[in-house]
């Protein structure tokens, strides 16, 4: 992706005597070596692939995916994860599912969402949390256009609404869709929206401020009024769309700085071909979106070996955790300009490189082989969720 030197093919003069050049106080880069982030814990699971995480107080939900061994990926596994090693204390089967993908909690910790994959028998199982390690199941979906598999589903609020944006499969001849479903009664969920998008996916969404961003694969990323000026979420209104190097867009930040107040880049998420535990494909797209009409990317980072897959970021300290498979977490600082670089610190296409920049400043990668999928940002800790070990609680990156 980049290059550190270059030799020229032009014929050299005839040699002259030329005086030995001092280099001894020639300056360098010095490199930046990233910090280490220290294990805490891990919570093991060995019968099923860890899938996704998300974390609410001392309690983390886990999904899986697909199918290892005998043992299907339709679980989703219930923490505590007050002390250091994440405990297992409850786990909830959802009938007919292949993968439970995308997990979240609601904003105000009502509800438990988890987005369904196996054709055709996709759809969305919503839990009530009054308490919140034992989810009492509101509804199974099935039926409609979420029966060919839910990729994920992000639960947001859109003018004191609550939604979920569910990116649906392509099965069937059925191309793939966004379908928006309105919350206000989860027993209940009813569709505001449908819009096929994605070239051959649709994969994920980002909802902020009333814009929604669509990662659209082969198609790029689609920004999206839904509530900003206009636009709502059952009549979308298109803002603008990009292309992103290597297309393969898969998940997407619009990262807003708690301290200086920015909110300029989107980081996007490019998912390549790979091979649980081994190998991975797929780089860290930075999208300026000043002229949000006219979005540009200008800066990417890059793991050699590895590929990233979803974020978590500490808006405070600015800093993003990306899972990166085969290499663990990796961790950025994403403050200041990112698109102004010098000519060293450039790929061969002239996007500023992240890496050559020293953006990289901690990583965690456990111990033995680890393939991990989701990060989860607390103050207190990260939580990596792992497809082959299960969930690790690791210390967090500081400035």
């Amino acid at each position: 992706m980049f290059f550190l030197a270059a030799c020229s093919s032009k014929e050299s003069p005839a040699p002259t005597a030329v005086a030995p050049v001092d280099t001894s106080t020639k300056l360098l880069p010095t490199p930046v070596v990233p910090t280490a982030l220290n294990t805490l814990g891990l919570g093991v699971v060995n019968e099923r692939y860890t899938a996704e995480v998300w974390v609410r107080g001392t309690t983390a939900y886990t999904s899986t995916w697909g199918t290892r061994g005998a043992a299907r990926g339709n679980s989703v596994k219930i923490w505590d994860v007050s002390t250091n090693t994440p405990t297992l204390v409850d786990s909830v089967i959802v009938a007919f599912a292949g993968t439970t993908g995308d997990v979240q909690v609601s904003d105000d910790g009502k509800l438990l969402v988890v987005a369904l994959e196996s054709n055709p028998n996709g759809g969305l199982a919503i839990y009530a949390l009054d308490t919140p390690r034992t989810p009492r199941l509101l509804v199974r979906t099935t039926g409609g256009e979420l029966q060919y598999g839910v990729h994920t589903a992000e639960v947001a609020r859109v003018n004191g609404v609550q939604y979920a944006f569910c990116s649906i499969d392509p099965a069937n001849g059925v191309a793939a869709r966004l379908v928006t479903i309105d919350l206000t009664n989860p027993a209940s969920p009813t569709t505001v929206s449908s819009i096929q998008l994605g070239a051959p996916y649709i994969h994920d969404v980002f909802v902020r401020d009333g814009l929604l961003f669509t990662a659209e694969w082969n198609n790029g990323v689609q920004i999206w009024d839904i509530g900003a000026q206009g636009g709502s979420p059952a009549a979308p209104r298109s803002i603008s769309k990009v292309q992103t190097k290597g297309g393969q867009v898969h998940n997407i930040w619009w990262y807003q700085d708690a301290v200086t107040g920015s909110k300029k880049y989107v980081f996007v998420g490019e998912e390549g071909p790979g091979a649980i535990g081994s190998s991975s494909v797929g780089d860290v797209h930075v999208v300026d979106i000043t002229t949000l009409t006219a979005p540009v990317e200008v800066a990417a980072y890059n793991r050699a070996g590895a590929g990233t897959h979803n974020f978590s970021v500490d808006e405070t300290n600015g800093l993003l955790y990306a899972a990166y498979y085969n290499a663990g977490v990796r961790v950025l600082d994403i403050r200041g300009d990112l698109g102004t670089c010098t000519a060293t610190q450039k790929f061969a296409d002239g996007r500023c490189d992240l890496g050559l920049m020293g953006r990289e400043k901690a990583n965690f990668v456990g111990s033995g082989p680890i393939y991990i999928w989701g990060v989860y940002w607390t103050p207190t800790a990260l939580y990596a969720s792992d497809m082959l070990n299960g969930l690790w609680k690791a210390s967090v990156g500081t400035r």
